[in-house]
């Protein structure tokens, strides 16, 4: 993950990042040996050898550690850098499918536990659905700002809901088949499914 973050970071947000790396990586290599209920923070936090308010210091609830990343703002400054003429459901396309592509790569294992997970830990799945850990607020701000409008408009939240809700379901398709496909093809066909809706 540490490789996607372009912006230059101070010595303090690097150890904050990596800690956060630690104890995710932490929680998912227990995840998978002992299963999600049987796992505790307690357990997360000294496979990490830090406490447990430290812990709680990054992630508010075991949930938002898995539901919870750092790539938000990763999307919107690539977005943002796409040319302001361009269809957003192609800059959407772009740069979704090229992220996904590098994180697979970088940390693909770590990806599909937290999605396998997501998908079949009901308490996860609803959280993730409820639309409270989408990306569509962050989308929807980039499409008011492109329009040039100081409040968007129904079209535009609808938009912002669909690509959220297409990247939240196609990574949930690719959990429920054990992970074996390509995850960014499987977001290509999807979004450009989204794209020939939209000419229609």
């Amino acid at each position: 993950m540490e490789e996607l973050v372009e912006a230059p970071m101070s010595l303090r947000e690097r150890k904050k990042l990596k800690t956060r790396q630690t104890l995710r990586r932490e929680a998912f290599r227990l995840f998978a040996e002992q299963g999600w209920e049987a796992t505790t923070v307690d357990q997360i936090a000294a496979a990490a050898e830090v406490s447990p308010a430290t812990f709680f210091r990054y992630f508010p609830t075991k949930e938002d550690l898995v539901l919870t990343d750092e790539y938000d703002p990763l999307m919107a400054a690539a977005i943002r850098a796409r040319p302001a003429d361009e269809p957003f459901l192609t800059s959407a396309r772009e740069v979704l499918v090229e992220l996904v592509r590098r994180i697979a790569e970088q940390d693909r294992t770590e990806l599909y536990e937290r999605m396998r997970l997501t998908a079949s830990v009901p308490a996860l799945r609803a959280r993730m659905l409820d639309g409270t850990n989408q990306p569509t607020g962050m989308l929807l701000d980039l499409l008011t700002e492109r329009a040039g409008l100081d409040a968007p408009t129904l079209e535009l939240r609808i938009t912002a809901a669909v690509v959220s809700a297409t990247l939240t379901e196609t990574s949930l398709y690719w959990a429920d088949r054990g992970g074996r496909d390509d995850l960014a093809d499987l977001l290509d066909r999807a979004l450009r499914h989204l794209q020939e809706l939209d000419r229609h």
